[in-house]
């Protein structure tokens, strides 16, 4: 070990209030226990973790909380603390803690969206960003990367590459390792992983996918043909999209919107425009979840701008109803109808099997749901003008959806019990969010868990209502497990 690395003796890290703390993350309490019994002192806690001596200050008397992952490897790595005590996995010098001193720290994952919209880059992004995540337990990076990311000009500028052409892939390059059939099986796995989310939502089988995708950037590291090395990166932009999906449907927003950022670039190096275009409609959708709806609506001018004459009948109707979601969400009523009318156009002329596998969800009963969802938030601010439109719009969704899609499944029972009691209909209320609470337990996404949060309140003051007593109680028991 390097003579100037503090590291913790073996008999201080058996403590047991050490060992709660660091599992906790309560550095200020670890940190206070390794000066009292470790002997080291808050300065060189402070260079060990490459940190200052105000910041660890500040850290020990309680005023600021560490919520960054690079600095919690560093003060693993700094203190010579075990990952398994950090909710992290394995460190690099465990075990081998005379060659780890000379290793150059693992970079952080790189944000800026500065570079070049190039393969190098995606590659690079792809593999730093898995593997910070697959070091994480769910519990910590749940707690350590919920944070909301970027909005307005910040993110819409760091997405302007997508509408400069691809870099070419170059000349044939030497043949990988990779061939045809084992290229089919991969997109057949990325596609059993998007069906997967579609079905039960949040994060069952994140560490899979993000597992898959850090497989694909180590592939795509070694020399393929030009050929394979297209069909690669189209499967990183969709494992990229599925984990986007799934760090969102779990509340972690600023991570979802790195691999949102991460799936654009790789479709785009990939040449594949429409799904460049979905991501950028992903984006939007998550914009206007969060109350941006300015940021929504350029969002989804991009992605138009970006996939014009290039997309199907589709994907031109889903990014229409992401247009009409954010002129909702302004409370532009016509525009909201126009957009959803041109919507409905455009998928009109839709044909089976004429477009990619991942829009064929986009359907009739996807329309319709899609569109109730933003009746019904024009109905929160104007429900005798609007309460109906969504109950009627919800109702066709849930007779025409496929059986398999539960999470939306969820969403549009919560919808239509919502609309009930905007509608004054208590006992119907009543009888749909029963019904709601039995489709949520059928799905592990945190967004319907949100949904139905949003609901409870509207049980509140109907306690003549045996029905409308037990579902309430139905919420509160799923929301506290």
């Amino acid at each position: 070990m390097n003579p100037k690395t503090p590291g913790l003796s073996a008999e201080l890290l058996t403590r047991d209030d050490l060992r709660r703390a660091l599992i906790e993350h309560d550095f200020a309490a670890a940190f206070r226990l390794i000066k009292k019994y470790g002997g080291i002192s808050q300065n060189r806690i402070a260079a060990a973790c490459v940190l200052t001596p105000g910041k660890v200050s500040t850290i020990i008397s309680g005023q600021q909380q560490i919520t960054s992952f690079d600095v919690v490897c560093r003060i693993s790595d700094g203190l010579r603390i075990p990952g398994s005590m950090l909710g992290l996995a394995a460190r690099p010098w465990e075990g081998d803690s005379e060659t780890y001193e000379n290793e150059p720290p693992t970079p952080p994952v790189d944000q800026s969206d500065d570079a070049p919209w190039s393969m190098g880059v995606t590659v690079d992004l792809a593999a730093h960003l898995t593997k910070s995540d697959l070091m994480m337990d769910r519990r910590t990076i749940t707690r350590t990367l919920t944070s909301a990311g970027l909005t307005g000009s910040g993110l819409l500028d760091r997405l302007e590459g997508w509408l400069q052409p691809a870099s070419c892939g170059g000349a044939f390059r030497r043949q990988g390792r990779l061939g045809s059939r084992e290229m089919d099986e991969l997109e057949t796995i990325t596609r059993v992983f998007r069906q997967w989310n579609h079905q039960v939502g949040g994060a069952l089988h994140r560490k899979a996918v993000l597992g898959q995708l850090n497989e694909v950037a180590s592939t795509l590291k070694e020399q393929q043909t030009s050929t394979i090395e297209r069909r690669l990166l189209r499967v990183m932009a969709k494992l990229a999209g599925t984990a986007a999906t799934m760090a969102w449907d779990s509340g972690m927003q600023q991570r979802a919107q790195d691999y949102y950022r991460l799936a654009l670039r790789a479709a785009h190096a990939g040449h594949d425009t429409a799904f460049g275009a979905n991501v950028l409609a992903g984006m939007a959708r998550q914009m206007a979840y969060r109350g941006n709806p300015q940021d929504a609506l350029e969002l989804v001018r991009l992605a138009q701008d970006g996939s014009r004459g290039k997309i199907g009948p589709r994907v031109t109707a889903m990014l229409h109803t992401r247009e009409a979601w954010a002129y909702a969400g302004m409370g532009r009523t016509q525009a909201f109808q126009r957009a959803t009318g041109r919507a409905a156009e455009a998928l009109s002329h839709a044909e089976p099997e004429e477009e990619p596998y991942w829009i064929a969800y986009f359907t009739e009963a996807e329309l319709a749901g899609v569109t109730g969802g933003r009746f019904l938030d024009l109905a929160r601010h104007e429900p005798q003008r609007f309460a109906e439109a969504a109950a009627e719009h919800i109702r066709r969704a849930l007779e025409t959806r496929h059986p398999g899609a539960g999470r939306s499944h969820a969403l549009d029972r919560i919808g239509l019990a919502e609309c009930s009691f905007l509608m004054g209909d208590i006992t119907t209320a009543a009888e749909h969010t029963y019904q709601a609470v039995e489709a949520a337990t059928q799905t592990r996404s945190s967004r319907v868990r949100d949904q139905l949060a949003d609901l409870y309140p509207y049980t509140v003051g109907h306690s003549a209502s045996s029905a409308v007593r037990e579902a309430r109680g139905r919420i509160r028991e799923l929301l506290a497990n």
